[in-house]
């Protein structure tokens, strides 16, 4: 519910820019009208006509994309052509007047809704009750009704913006072909990396506990004296102990079996406890993300609260998991001294998996903190 009013607000507000931009736009589309009519009737200056026609046209439309980004949520592709930010103002100030007009009614029913409270204290003696309770629940019904018409022109603002900023059909394919080869050159490398760290992990921790395992074993074995035996044996099995939790160690960052026995909120919760500051988790998911999804959300958590352990020396960590307008959103906040790399090879590598999901990762992390970890994936 207050996701929803939050989107609601959100689109309320767009669409009131929308508006005031749509005078501007109407305004434009009618005085680049009466330019292209003017070279049509006197050719010769068409270039000194049209290019500034179209330069204020990608300029509007800039502001457009920025307000549909910031506001409705809605991101189009920045390669366009002049022409066709021309035509998409031509046709968008035609829905701005649509969102003013439904804004317009949300003011009416919000007055006429909460009608019956000023009335009662403004007006000593109110004589027909009835009237103003059919008004305000008038009211309550027109602004039910708005809230609807919010959220569906914003749809079609997005709509509209990417039928008409968009690519054509073949070159979105073009394009989402170089994306799909992208993304799986990054999985290989991602795969590669992190067999890399497995062997590293293996060599110089585990590898380097059963050397000197075997080393303890052996003098052990060639000692005359049963008291120093005795020592080397319990070495011996004080290093096995540590050779063991070094293996579950590697194991669980491979994978933790946690996240097929309990799901996803379990693993989390281990990395919370295993960490050596406070972690709190927010999980506010309804039910279990599919196996691919929870997988990636695991290991970019497990790496932005490793990385802020070892880097950021913190005193809190919040993690954050959600969902929010048909994706998965985590979240990972500390707040230690900032400054993280967003191309390093951990936070890249999660950058990587992410994508390789038709996800984003962002990090925001300015000198002195705090750093904000964002990933955001489908529900698929």
């Amino acid at each position: 519910m207050r996701v929803m009013a939050r989107r609601v607000v959100r689109c309320a507000v767009g669409l009131m820019w929308g508006a005031a931009a749509a005078v501007v736009e109407l305004l434009g589309t009618v005085l680049a009208g009466l330019l292209i009519l003017l070279v049509v009737a006197w050719p010769r200056p068409r270039r000194a006509v049209l290019r500034p026609v179209l330069a204020c046209a990608r300029r509007m439309t800039e502001l457009e994309r920025a307000r549909l980004r910031v506001w409705l949520r809605v991101h189009t592709s920045p390669v366009y052509e002049d022409g066709q930010a021309l035509q998409y103002l031509a046709s968008r100030w035609a829905l701005g007047v649509l969102g003013a007009v439904v804004m317009l009614s949300a003011a009416v029913g919000l007055g006429y809704g909460t009608s019956w409270m000023y009335l009662w204290l403004l007006v000593d003696d109110v004589r027909n009750t009835g009237a103003v309770v059919y008004t305000s629940l008038a009211g309550l019904f027109l602004l039910f009704l708005t809230v609807q018409g919010i959220l569906a022109v914003a749809e079609l603002e997005g709509k509209l913006a990417r039928r008409m900023l968009g690519p054509r059909h073949q070159e979105e394919l073009e394009r989402r072909i170089a994306e799909l080869s992208a993304s799986r050159a990054a999985v290989v490398d991602a795969v590669n990396d992190e067999r890399r760290r497995i062997e590293r992990d293996l060599h110089d921790g585990v590898q380097q506990r059963l050397v000197a395992l075997g080393m303890l074993l052996g003098r052990a074995l060639r000692s005359q004296d049963p008291e120093r035996a005795d020592r080397l044996l319990r070495q011996a099995h004080e290093e096995s102990r540590q050779a063991l939790d070094d293996l579950r160690e590697v194991a669980w960052r491979i994978y933790p079996t946690t996240l097929d026995e309990a799901g996803l909120r379990a693993a989390l919760e281990t990395v919370a406890e295993r960490a050596s500051v406070p972690v709190r988790v927010e999980y506010k998911l309804s039910g279990e993300p599919s196996r691919p999804v929870a997988t990636v959300v695991y290991f970019v958590v497990c790496e932005a609260v490793t990385n802020a352990v070892k880097h950021a020396a913190p005193s809190r960590i919040v993690v954050a998991v959600g969902a929010e307008e048909g994706a998965l959103r985590v979240s990972v906040e500390d707040d230690g001294r900032g400054g993280a790399n967003a191309s390093g090879s951990g936070l890249f590598g999660l950058a990587r998996r992410v994508a390789a999901l038709d996800g984003r990762l962002e990090v925001r992390s300015p000198p002195g903190g705090p750093t904000l970890v964002t990933a955001e994936l489908p529900c698929a």
